[in-house]
């Protein structure tokens, strides 16, 4: 993860990986219409699924750099390889079918039948399962946001007047968790009454996979370096934390999907070939050292982090479109690029 390469090397396999998911969109297009014109709607949905997925993660990608260059070498193969595996297949497929067969009361295999033989009643029940999915990620994206600006041991502040407080607050225990609760309370008062148990009950398991994977990997991290073996355990803790992270990123994209398509094979397609252009940034941040030549683009990430947690929230009771919610997060962390290359001028 050292070896630094020309920019068009990174983008090998993500361009192959267009080219397939491209080729698949029109060819599932023939199948499913048997028309030109449903050949050519298939593919511009895949591309706009695509490039969808692109800037809802753009700050994920910039996360995942800054915990990497932390991880092993060996757990850094492992991310880039089974990561992208579960990304892909875990959160653009199984994920969907598991909200209807959990919502549904049906066997995956049941909801797998559902999805290619009824995809409006498919979409129907993932809709319906949007106000608890948005609490769980909602809470979950907030606590990751807090974490990283309610710090003592931060030293680097962007926006100075507002960080040099928030981590002034890192001395009171359990501030972030009060801060989530007191958010999840008024937005849950906003809702009808039969909405509120599983918003609730969403946003608590937030809070509680948030606490034990951040446990688990603090932990793991104390104990690493007696030996080899628990050495790659300390990597195991970076990995899980990634994983989540990345499942609570993919539910803005999956359910925004399913704006645009109900089919559920080309919802794979689209978000995957995204989710390959998001590794191969996430490569490229930690092989050039991007995050430490641009000393804010980490800050922009996580004010947009911030930012996503709102709108996830905002979506239990109003829709809000996904290009307002990506364009949000690139323009915070376009600005704070800009920032970091004023302050690089300024150091010369």
């Amino acid at each position: 993860m050292t070896v630094k390469r020309g920019t068009l090397s990174y983008l090998k396999w993500p361009l192959i990986t267009t080219v397939i998911g491209l080729g698949l969109s029109g060819w599932l297009g023939w199948e499913t219409e048997g028309t030109m014109s449903g050949v050519v709607s298939f593919l511009i949905v895949g591309a706009v699924l695509a490039a969808l997925e692109i800037a809802l993660s753009f700050d994920n990608a910039i996360v995942n750099a800054n915990k990497l260059v932390e991880m092993t070498p060996v757990w850094q193969r492992r991310f880039l390889t089974w990561g992208i595996l579960i990304a892909v297949f875990g959160m653009r497929i199984i994920f969907p079918l598991a909200i209807v067969a959990i919502f549904a009361w049906i066997n995956p295999f049941a909801a797998m039948h559902l999805a290619l033989s009824d995809p409006d009643e498919y979409s129907r029940i993932i809709g319906h399962a949007h106000g608890p999915i948005s609490a769980f990620g909602g809470t979950f994206l907030m606590m990751v946001a807090l974490k990283f600006f309610i710090d003592e041991d931060k030293s680097i502040d962007w926006i100075e007047m507002l960080e040099r407080r928030l981590r002034r607050w890192g001395s009171i225990r359990g501030f972030e968790i009060s801060f989530v609760l007191v958010i999840v309370l008024a937005i849950s008062q906003t809702l009808p009454d039969k909405d509120i148990g599983r918003f609730l009950t969403s946003a608590v398991m937030g809070l509680l996979v948030f606490a034990m994977v951040d446990g688990l990997g603090t932990y793991l991290d104390n104990i690493a370096g007696s030996t080899a073996e628990i050495g790659a355990k300390g990597g195991l803790g970076a990995f899980l934390y990634l994983e989540v992270l990345d499942a609570s990123f993919s539910f803005d994209g999956v359910i925004g999907a399913f704006a645009l398509t109900t089919n559920i094979l080309l919802i794979a397609i689209g978000l995957g070939i995204g989710a390959m252009y998001v590794r191969s940034m996430t490569i490229m941040l930690v092989e050039r050292g991007t995050l430490a030549e641009f000393r804010y683009l980490e800050h922009g990430a996580f004010y947009s982090i911030f930012a996503l947690s709102i709108v996830m929230f905002l979506q239990s009771i109003v829709h809000v479109h996904e290009l307002i919610t990506g364009g949000v997060g690139m323009t915070l962390i376009a600005t704070a690029f800009y920032a970091s290359i004023l302050h690089n001028k300024r150091q010369a």
